[in-house]
């Protein structure tokens, strides 16, 4: 799913210049109020189809028609161009797309499926991680203003997740299903890959990177349950203890404090789940099914998004601070794949 780099812009404070007027003198300081813009990306079907969703501040705007079902799955704001990757499907076809202030732009040609993880952007370079099938396997790859890179040979399915540029480094995890069927968690570095996983079978879907620092969020199986981990630098951390099913699906770093957001199962639904430093925080309190896929921190505020089960239907959710605000309001399938968040 998922997740994703999320840059904050500089604060601007803009100081008056003290000025005397005939009645007194004026000696207050006068800056621009903080504006807080939170950007949500997602899915809402109409009935038939997924539509692809973009929220700014809750207020929905429809990427797509919905004549074909569309599913933004990144989003990422660069000045004031906002960039979405996501996949539009005809049938078992998908296409991998990317749309710059809502123009759709088709990364593939639709000939063979093909989909994205997430989208990243550095000065005027736009970067998206995805896959495509060619035939007979998929092949794990980034697309650097539409021109793809292949990651993997095709001998084996291989699929990428999430990309991270830092300076002149390309970052890119995903996974690889091996020859012998092993699904291996895998870290490119301009391209060459590293394995976070050998024997088990483990997943990478988040990436982020802080200075030297590179840190991966995904899961390991430990012979019978997905184990929620998180590697720094390739040396894994357990986030849960293995007794149920968990996945680590974001990774944000803020100052020292290191976020992951994800879900863990208590038995018989999945918890949403925000874990700080290891220590781990429910969002719902698992009467019903819910899954968290995005972390963004913005100075003191943590946001994450979603989707909860209302009964019938995935609710679309966004978390501020634990506290939930629904983006939908249930009567359809929708879920928050993706959040950004920008201050002026």
């Amino acid at each position: 799913m998922k997740t994703k780099y999320f840059p904050l812009l500089s604060i601007i404070l803009i100081i008056t210049i003290n000025s005397l007027t005939s009645c007194k003198k004026n000696n207050d300081v006068t800056e621009n109020p903080k504006v807080t813009n939170v950007y949500a990306v997602g899915y809402e079907r109409n009935g038939t189809k997924n539509i692809a969703k973009l929220w700014k501040n809750g207020v929905a705007t429809n990427l797509s028609d919905g004549t074909i079902s569309s599913t933004a799955t990144s989003v990422t704001v660069s000045g004031k161009d906002v960039y979405v990757a996501g996949v539009e499907s005809i049938g078992t076809k998908g296409t991998a797309k990317m749309w710059k202030n809502g123009v759709p732009t088709n990364l593939t040609n639709g000939v063979y499926s093909a989909s994205t993880g997430s989208i990243f952007v550095l000065s005027n370079d736009v970067y998206v991680a995805g896959y495509e099938y060619n035939g007979t396997k998929y092949i794990a790859k980034y697309w650097k203003n539409g021109i793809a890179t292949n990651l993997s040979n095709g001998t084996t399915d291989c699929f990428a997740q999430t990309i991270f540029v830092s300076g002149n480094d390309i970052y890119v995890s995903g996974y690889e299903v091996s020859v012998a069927g092993i699904t291996v968690a895998k870290l490119w570095k301009n391209g060459v890959a590293t394995n976070l996983t050998n024997s088990a079978f483990g997943m990478g879907w988040s990436l982020f990177v802080s200075g030297t620092d590179v840190y991966v969020s995904g899961s390991e199986i430990n012979g019978a349950n997905e184990v929620a981990k998180l590697w720094k630098n390739g040396v894994a951390i357990n986030l849960t203890n293995g007794t149920n099913d968990a996945f680590g699906e974001s990774v944000y770093v803020s100052g020292n404090d290191v976020y992951v957001a994800g879900y863990e199962s208590n038995g018989t639904k999945s918890v949403a789940k925000l874990w700080k430093n290891g220590v781990a925080n429910s969002l719902t309190n698992g009467s019903n099914e819910a899954l968290a896929w995005s972390v963004v921190v913005s100075g003191t505020d943590v946001y994450v998004g979603g989707y909860e089960v209302n009964g019938t239907k995935y609710v679309a959710k966004l978390w501020k601070n634990g506290v939930a605000t629904n983006l939908t309001d249930g009567t359809e399938f929708a879920s928050c794949y993706s959040v950004f968040v920008t201050e002026n």
